[in-house]
């Protein structure tokens, strides 16, 4: 047991940063993006280091976009954020003075991500397949192009991001699994738990500071 813990110690670093990631990230706690950085540093190496190359490039765009998600939230005014609705519309107004409100998706933003999502896929799919020794590269750009996305959305506090999670962190714990990348798969396990808990926080949230908003 020792063993196995000295030679996967730095897959098994990257699962637990990952996991404080998550935490934090349903505490809508600015944290996360420092940590963000760390995490995609370390698991860079950890997927470059079983041939999972979508899954290494997608910790360098988390790398990167860790950075504009730290800007982004800096960038709340202190005082009271806006929670907006579908359309646009301020809904609510959030207590927290260091983050932006949460938002909720409209239906021209899905079908622009929902179609980035299936381009980008496509890309990685005929990429990963044709130039690289990728055991799973069907699944490998599955998994990158929705958690592409996904960060996309929490960068701008979109509460459908967990939606995508959801189906991220079902399809990554089955691959890591059968790879027998067992503590990556744990994590993904652990991040699907923690996308439903983080959905039904943030709805939560949503509803409180609405009703906030209309007393």
């Amino acid at each position: 047991m020792s063993e196995w813990i000295s030679d996967n110690i730095i897959e098994i670093f990257g699962a637990v940063t990952g996991i404080l990631y998550v935490f934090l990230e349903i505490r809508q706690n600015i944290l996360l993006w420092p940590l963000g950085i760390l995490t995609s540093a370390v698991y860079m190496y950890v997927f470059r280091d079983n041939g999972f190359y979508a899954g290494m490039v997608l910790q360098g765009y988390y790398l990167v976009i860790s950075i504009y998600g730290w800007w982004e939230w800096r960038k709340a005014v202190p005082g009271k954020g806006q929670v907006t609705g579908s359309k646009g519309n301020v809904v609510s107004v959030a207590d927290d003075p260091k983050t932006p409100g949460i938002r909720r998706l409209d239906k021209k933003a899905a079908l622009t991500c929902l179609a980035f999502t299936l381009i980008l896929w496509a890309l990685l799919w005929y990429s990963l397949d044709r130039w690289t020794d990728s055991p799973v590269p069907l699944w490998d750009s599955i998994i990158t192009s929705l958690s592409v996305v996904a960060t996309w959305m929490l960068t701008h506090k979109i509460l459908e991001q967990w939606h995508v999670w959801i189906i991220a962190n079902s399809i990554a714990a089955i691959v890591y699994l059968s790879t027998g990348m067992y503590p990556t798969a744990v994590l993904f396990i652990v991040y699907l738990v923690m996308a439903v808990v983080g959905l039904r926080e943030w709805r939560k949230d949503l509803r409180q500071n609405y009703r906030s908003y209309q007393g």
